[in-house]
């Protein structure tokens, strides 16, 4: 027969009637293009089956934009109470593998709180992450529903794990912290304009800001340690992070507070939540240097000054850092290194529960 094509071995014709045997071709038009006739491939065909429903919230000022995938519903509520009572009673019912919220400086947070209080599977996902993801499936426009629809399909395509949110007492330690954090840069700030101000009027004012801001810093000290010593379970991290030399107060507080999860990952996965962990670029015979980036990065700051207390008064860290030098290692990639064995060290002290003991 011309103008066809067999997937299997042919039968030598001795017969004129089709025979039904095993080994017998089937004989179909010789369009590759065509898979009419031919058995089923052993090899899967097409992608992965997403039957789990994801939700994505994209969060404004005043108001949430949901989208539900794969049934592409979509809808939007205030955001007030009674909106998100109203979400909450939506989207319960669907038993969603993930509610995804995009991290939109501040206005998620009250948003993931009452989704996680319901018991809902809450997580709050990278924006930067999401845009490039929408880049990669050729978005380019960019509205409140758009966003809420790609949010939705970026978490059902790389299903990121879902952690237990912080609780009431963390997020308030974050917030002291944070603010703490704040107060320090506008005292740097002011400090740095003092220096360039000719009338000694102006600098006067300045001190009085810096009067009042070094009060409020006090107050905020005063707070953070009443909230971490009221905490027995804080107080005895706290210590226990304390024993390592180069790690004080402010160390260990902001890594209660900003780095929850301290004990409970692993030393490849806690690095990588702090941004110290280094990444490969190369391409071809091409190798470029290995970067950090990502992560907290108020954690990744606090860790790079305890570092280089670290490298001078603690005895394994200063003979590491001095091993690297010596190897011709740049200080700064040096510091990086010494920063995240230090991180290691107190993942693993927090998740033995021992205190430091040098070798």
């Amino acid at each position: 027969m011309t103008g066809a094509v067999a997937d299997e071995r042919p039968v030598p014709l001795r017969v004129l009637k089709p025979v039904g045997e095993r080994g017998s071709s089937s004989v179909v038009p010789s369009n590759p293009n065509s898979r009419v006739g031919r058995k089923r491939s052993p090899i899967a065909q097409g992608g992965v089956q997403m039957d789990a429903t994801v939700v994505g919230i994209d969060v404004s000022k005043d108001r949430l934009d949901v989208y539900v995938y794969p049934s592409a519903e979509d809808f939007s509520v205030a955001r007030n109470a009674e909106g998100l009572d109203a979400l909450i009673a939506r989207i319960g019912p669907l038993q969603a593998q993930a509610i995804a919220v995009e991290a939109t400086g501040g206005f998620e947070t009250v948003v993931v709180a009452s989704l996680g209080g319901a018991g809902l599977p809450v997580i709050v996902v990278n924006p930067s992450q999401v845009r490039a993801f929408a880049q990669a499936l050729g978005k380019r426009a960019k509205t409140d529903p758009i966003d809420a629809a790609v949010i939705a399909r970026f978490v059902a395509a790389t299903k990121p794990e879902i952690r237990a949110l912080p609780d009431s007492e963390t997020r308030l330690l974050a917030d002291l912290v944070t603010r703490r954090r704040q107060i320090i840069q506008m005292m740097v700030a002011e400090r740095q304009r003092e220096r360039h101000l000719p009338s000694r009027h102006l600098k006067k004012s300045v001190a009085r800001l810096l009067k009042a801001l070094e009060k409020e810093l006090s107050a905020l000290d005063q707070g953070i340690d009443e909230t971490v010593r009221g905490s027995p379970a804080w107080r005895e991290k706290e210590d226990l992070l304390k024993t390592v030399p180069g790690v004080g107060n402010i160390v260990a507080r902001t890594l209660l507070a900003e780095l929850p999860e301290l004990g409970q990952l692993d030393r490849r996965q806690i690095a990588s939540l702090a941004g110290l962990a280094p990444f490969t670029r190369q391409s071809g015979r091409w190798r470029g240097k290995s970067l950090i980036g990502g992560g907290r990065s108020s954690v990744r700051a606090v860790l790079f000054l305890s570092a280089m207390v670290a490298k001078k008064h603690n005895p394994p860290l200063k003979t590491f850092h001095q091993r690297l030098i010596a190897s011709g290692k740049p200080k700064m990639v040096a510091l990086v290194a010494v920063a995240r064995k230090l991180l290691t060290i107190l993942n693993a002290i927090l998740r033995d529960q021992r205190p430091w003991q040098p070798a």
